[in-house]
């Protein structure tokens, strides 16, 4: 009987002190807190250029299904836009677009490219993609996804894209400004100045 008073009076004692303890023991940081404070301790750049086009805008752009191929939009986002080649129900391939103002390395393999596919700079990525670029700024790629879908298949889809409709797409960053017009602080700068009116005094009266 004594000994179960006891542990009637001991038991909430002792529980008290083990919760007290685990309260203050620290606590181990979460794997997405610690991944969140990482990322903003470093301040990333966005992922997308704020002068990127609109995925949309790509649409028109991508060919049509033919024969025994069909051309289904899988992705749409600002500054790019994806879609799967299929045939027969099987996706054969991978048609893309992107903007690279968000991705400068992109672009930048193609000046040293020797290769060119509808007047377009064109490199192999890889031995599965091959890739044009349009304007110095437009991505076009067509990746394979299919052993049987060869660099031969891939380049004779490049050409498929209304390349021409693209080239002529003017974004925020690629349009250049017309010829012989200076920035506005220059025109400002080289403004002739305003003639002061010139007080002629009157005669007393």
């Amino acid at each position: 009987m004594i000994f179960a008073r006891w542990l009637r009076v001991i038991a909430p004692i002792f529980l008290s002190f083990l919760l007290l303890i685990t309260a203050c023991a620290p606590q181990a940081p979460s794997r997405y807190s610690q991944v969140q404070k990482e990322t903003t301790g470093r301040k990333a750049p966005a992922a997308v250029a704020k002068t990127a086009e609109q995925g949309s805008t790509f649409n028109q752009f991508f060919p049509g299904g033919t024969g025994n191929y069909d051309v289904v939009p899988t992705q749409e986002k600002k500054g790019f836009a994806e879609y799967k080649l299929n045939k027969e129900g099987k996706t054969v391939a991978m048609l893309t677009i992107n903007d690279t103002s968000s991705l400068p390395t992109a672009a930048a393999k193609y000046q040293a490219s020797t290769e060119k596919v509808a007047g377009y700079p064109a490199v192999d990525q890889g031995t599965t993609a091959t890739g044009l670029l349009v304007n110095g700024r437009y991505q076009v790629k067509v990746l394979s996804r299919d052993p049987e879908f060869t660099k031969d298949d891939r380049v004779a889809w490049l050409q498929k894209f209304d390349l021409r409709g693209l080239a002529k797409l003017e974004g925020v960053a690629a349009a250049p400004a017309p010829k012989g017009l200076k920035p506005a602080a220059d025109a400002k700068a080289t403004a002739p100045p305003i003639a002061k009116p010139v007080l002629v005094p009157q005669p007393a009266t």
